[in-house]
């Protein structure tokens, strides 16, 4: 291996960016107290950050090519030190949602630049190393974000969870600036400032249209107004990357059914594996009365059993067809969903382990083999874009699950509530209710609820794994591993956003 230094600057800032996608989720009841934020806010905590990273990451992968890769790279670490700092400092929900979303485009500047850092420093077997290396801090970054984050709420507090960053992010830009060369890819392109815009205007718009549906109904002006302004956004999007002389997604990409398929798959595996984990983290705190980091410790079945499936599979699945692995992983975790949605009043979290196993054991099949998927449905000189396109409809799927999931939960908790009580819902969440209702009909009531977000992850998880089995179908049908790895590499250092197929969890 050729200098440890790049890899482990890389896979430094990449861990801490990770990790912020899920150690929010064992927070949230804390800030809702500190914050006397409602669901929605705390929907918005979790979506503010995954939208600004899904929105942002292909038109910023494409301007570091252009600005160069390390400045911008640790032009975002230095955001998202700030961002991070803000967060800790937030006085309301407002500041706090937008701290995050300001958080999430210095994460889109890191995640972008991470794999063409590593390709331009390291080559051959050193590059291989590096990529499987980086694919494992991942994995790690997933699964270390719920206990990270029990462990700091519990002890000095929620707020410790974005000033941790600060330490790291110094450590980060400091040896980034100091061992990792810049780099610039080898031939211009323009920056698609017009594709990013629309793009980010329809994720948001979209996502804002169904969180609002949860509190006013799926028929009111502002859910409607929100639904047509992404509709619009979408068809502008689509126009100026048929136009564009350097799209960040060509169009004429979907109509690959094998790249369909890896973008369907993509988009539902995030949402539904971990779009229903913040209300479970808001039952067994908030309901069951569980400590933050007690809490935490009932997501690590999941996180445990996907790295193993991970590490495991990859040596015992070696030639089996990505759609096998990836659409029979999809159907696992859906399996996984339906084994959550077993809640009554009366149960304690133990009921939960054997989907979260199941969810894990799917999440273990698909992660390692969806980004490679994508690659293997294009040609060569598109491999970047496939790959940055993974990374965009995973954190997609993820903001849209966490927004979707949660309008079912709170929809079935007021159909299970009295009418004032589900008022007091709306406005508050389910803080709003202790104290008011006895304790059986609120468990009862979010029981219902988590068990009709967790049936409609595992619907998600079902359908889309089925579409994958039918459409992700090999371009080349004689290809060999050794070449996808070979072009896997390729991408990793001639393209902004790519993901090494090693990578696991978020």
């Amino acid at each position: 291996m050729r200098g440890w230094g790049p890899l482990t600057a890389v896979c430094l800032s990449t861990f801490m960016l990770l990790v912020d996608v899920t150690i929010c989720v064992v927070a949230l009841p804390d800030m809702a107290r500190a914050l006397h934020a409602s669901l929605s806010d705390l929907q918005w905590v979790l979506d503010g950050y995954a939208l600004a990273l899904a929105a942002l990451l292909l038109g910023v992968g494409a301007a570091a090519d252009i600005l160069g890769r390390r400045r911008v790279h640790v032009a975002g670490v230095v955001v998202f030190a700030a961002a991070s700092l803000a967060c800790g400092l937030a006085p309301g929900p407002g500041a706090l949602v937008a701290a995050r979303a300001v958080q999430g485009a210095g994460g889109a500047a890191m995640l972008a630049t991470t794999l063409p850092l590593l390709g331009s420093v390291y080559e051959g077997r050193d590059r291989s190393v590096a990529l499987g290396v980086w694919g494992a801090v991942s994995g790690a970054a997933a699964a270390v974000g719920p206990v990270l984050g029990g462990v700091l709420t519990q002890g000095p507090g929620w707020r410790w969870i974005f000033l941790v960053n600060l330490p790291v992010s110094v450590a980060a830009v400091w040896m980034s600036l100091r061992v990792v060369p810049e780099s610039r890819a080898p031939r211009g392109r323009g920056i698609d400032w017009a594709g990013t815009a629309t793009f980010a205007l329809f994720a948001a718009a979209l996502t804002y249209g169904v969180v609002r549906a949860g509190a006013v109904g799926w028929t009111s002006a502002h859910t409607l107004s929100a639904f047509a302004l992404a509709v619009v956004a979408l068809g502008c999007f689509a126009v100026v990357q048929r136009r564009a002389a350097h799209p960040l997604l060509d169009p004429a990409l979907f109509r690959r059914p094998a790249f369909l398929g890896a973008m369907v798959g993509a988009l539902a595996f995030n949402g539904a594996a971990f779009g229903v984990l913040p209300y479970t983290s808001i039952w067994l705190q908030t309901v069951l009365g569980m400590s933050p980091v007690r809490g935490g410790l009932v997501m690590v079945p999941l996180s445990v059993a996907s790295f193993v499936v991970a590490a495991v599979g990859g040596r015992l699945l070696h030639g089996v067809p990505a759609r096998l692995t990836i659409g029979g992983g999809l159907l696992l975790v859906g399996v996984g969903g339906f084994c959550q949605a077993v809640l009554d009043a009366g149960d304690s979290w133990a009921a939960l382990v054997p989907g979260l196993v199941l969810v894990g054991f799917g999440t273990g099949l698909v992660a390692p083999a969806i980004a490679g998927a994508a690659l293997a449905a294009v040609p060569q000189e598109r491999a970047g874009m496939a790959g940055g396109a993974v990374n965009t409809f995973r954190q997609l799927g993820y903001a849209l699950g966490v927004a979707v999931y949660g309008t079912v939960l709170t929809a079935r908790m007021r159909e299970a509530l009295p009418d004032a009580a589900a008022r007091a819902l709306a406005g508050g969440g389910a803080r709003a209710l202790r104290g008011e209702l006895p304790e059986r009909v609120l468990r009862a009531a979010f029981a219902s609820g988590l068990d009709t977000a967790a049936q409609a992850a595992g619907a998600t998880a079902v359908v889309a794994g089925a579409l994958v089995l039918v459409l992700l179908r090999s371009r080349r049908p004689g290809r060999t591993v050794r070449a996808q790895a070979a072009q896997d590499g390729q991408a990793a250092q001639d393209a902004p956003g790519a993901q090494d197929p090693a990578a696991a969890g978020f």
